[in-house]
């Protein structure tokens, strides 16, 4: 069994990802009954060992870490009618909290404690028949998910180099704002979330208010539904809404470079293949025109509860670059006036760490502005050629590590989306939306998070 690793940093980090484990329970159709868990359906227990371990009496226990510097939220998790999924020993806290202050939670308070948050992580992965990779939910406005998250992530990628590291990314929204440096609290974040990820689904603090699920359909109420018959074609143009979208930008203002949709229930697979190349044909002009068979599909016969049909979206799209750019503006207004920056300094951090962060930044927006202009005119072989050197696939050449997730050609087996990163003359890469359908890890590959 291919299992994965689930991390929860933060306040944010915890409070959505407490919420996964009961929700996926849920759709795995078990029920939690006092202190053990009854099972209701066989089917579904396939996969069960890819985020739980079984222990005694028939009891599953989610493969999770919670960690943050300050016990209110893990205390609240604890108290929560879920609290006793978790393994008690895997709730790890600390006392002073980070401040809404990267700087402490990465180099001083969130150090202190990232020792005994990865002795934690070496026992989940020892306990592993075949350990797929990591999960990491954190926001990146904040101190603890943000300043100690990307230190987690550095020493997981140290220490599991050939192992898959997905986060997912709740970025800060002006009409959410919780403190004045989040510019720069998220700026440092990115910095490091390209550096160290395979994986990066964004999650705009904005939607939130609004959809719980990036991408999924459908959006009715539930009491609506006997009144409506949802078909196949409705499923999909809601699957396409930018309403229905995590992320607070406009998918038509970009271009999609690649799109994944996995659809749940009994469906033809026929009628989902051509609404999805009618869509696309409809819409050509939002789609780039020089990567071929960029819209893959995938089909679970098992709905989720509650749902006769369903369908979650991945979608990589340059309009993502809006989320950066706005982030990019608000850090270089407060960086130029040197606001707020001896919070940081106090810390230990130095002004070329800012400097650095925001060239990152802004070279981040670039890519993706040149991807999303390129045409099949270009030279063709340059641009297919540079997105493959970054799909995903790590240089075995540079590392020497295999990489047997990744498939040789990301046209037809894989879809990638990558941004490549040139960084004292060394290839980084990172993918900011992703999806698989290789069938050798099929079921077992990271998908979004489920309804909460």
């Amino acid at each position: 069994m291919r299992e994965i690793i689930h991390i929860q940093i933060g306040q944010a980090g915890n409070n959505i990802g407490s919420k996964v484990s009961p929700t996926s329970l849920t759709h795995q159709n078990i029920s939690c009954l006092f202190d053990h868990f009854a099972v209701l359906g066989n089917l579904q227990l396939d996969r069960i060992n890819v985020y739980y371990n079984e222990a005694h009496g028939n009891k599953f226990v989610p493969r999770a870490v919670l960690v943050d510097l300050e016990p209110g939220t893990i205390d609240s998790v604890r108290s929560a009618p879920f609290g006793q999924l978790f393994r008690p020993d895997n709730f790890v806290f600390g006392r002073a909290g980070a401040g809404n202050n990267w700087a402490k939670g990465h180099y001083t308070e969130g150090a202190e404690l990232c020792d005994t948050v990865l002795d934690i992580i070496r026992k989940e992965a020892e306990g592993c028949d075949c350990l797929q990779g990591f999960q990491v939910v954190h926001s990146i406005g904040g101190g603890t998910g943000s300043g100690m998250g990307t230190l987690l992530l550095g020493k997981i990628r140290e220490e599991y180099p050939d192992r898959i590291i997905s986060t997912f990314s709740i970025i800060p929204s002006p009409k959410v704002s919780d403190t004045v440096v989040e510019p720069y609290n998220a700026t440092m974040s990115v910095h490091h979330l390209v550096e160290n990820t395979d994986e990066t689904y964004i999650i705009d603090n904005e939607a939130l208010l609004h959809f719980f699920m990036p991408g999924f359909a459908p959006l009715t109420a539930r009491g609506s539904q006997p009144y409506r018959a949802l078909t196949i074609p409705d499923l999909v143009k809601q699957l396409f809404d930018a309403k229905n979208m995590m992320c607070a930008c406009d998918p038509r203002r970009g271009k999609y470079l690649t799109v994944a949709s996995i659809f749940r229930g009994r469906m033809s697979t026929r009628e989902v293949d051509e609404q999805m190349l009618n869509i696309q044909n409809k819409n050509s002009t939002y789609f780039v025109e020089w990567i071929p068979n960029n819209v893959k599909t995938a089909i679970c016969d098992i709905p989720p509860r509650g749902l006769k049909n369903a369908a979650t979206f991945i979608g990589n799209t340059t309009a993502i670059q809006e989320l950066f750019k706005r982030i990019a503006e608000q850090f270089s207004a407060m960086f130029r006036r040197k606001a707020f920056l001896h919070w940081y300094t106090g810390e230990g951090m130095e002004e070329m760490e800012f400097t650095e962060a925001e060239a990152n930044m802004n070279d981040l927006i670039s890519e993706y502005q040149q991807y999303q202009e390129a045409t099949a005119e270009d030279d063709a072989e340059s641009l297919v050629r540079d997105f493959k050197k970054t799909s995903g696939k790590k240089s075995q050449e540079k590392d020497n590590i295999p990489m047997t997730n990744y498939k040789e050609n990301p046209n037809t087996d894989a879809v990638w989306k990558t941004v490549n990163r040139s960084r004292n003359n060394k290839n980084k890469s990172n993918v900011i939306y992703g999806s698989t359908n290789d069938t050798s890890i099929k079921g077992t590959a990271y998908a979004p998070l489920p309804c909460l």
